[in-house]
């Protein structure tokens, strides 16, 4: 890990009755964002015990990189299928690592 690199950490709850469609389009979205120039990491984790919330870990070797990510058709397909199964807006934050 740089210190140079982005962070992206997006939170994304799902509405209770579409928790599996939810998941199955955030899988779908790994592979070819992984393959992604500037993708480092990429990794998507379920909530222990509130398995409707969703956490996407990123990191990126730039904020072009990021932005790039954001206008890929896979990554827009996927939030115009996602959106209206969501219970709220996805919570998409950048970090810079501090120690």
């Amino acid at each position: 890990m740089s210190k140079e690199t982005i962070r992206v950490i997006a939170e994304i709850t799902a509405r209770v009755d579409k928790v599996a469609a939810v998941e199955a389009i955030l899988k779908k979205i790994i592979v070819p964002t992984r393959q992604e120039n500037g993708c480092l990491s990429y990794q998507l984790f379920r909530r222990r015990n509130h398995t409707a919330e969703f956490l996407f870990i990123e990191e990126w070797t730039d904020e072009k990189a990021v932005d790039a990510h954001f206008k890929t058709p896979h990554l827009q397909e996927a939030l115009n299928q996602v959106t209206p199964l969501l219970a709220k807006a996805p919570n998409i934050q950048k970090y810079t690592w501090l120690a």
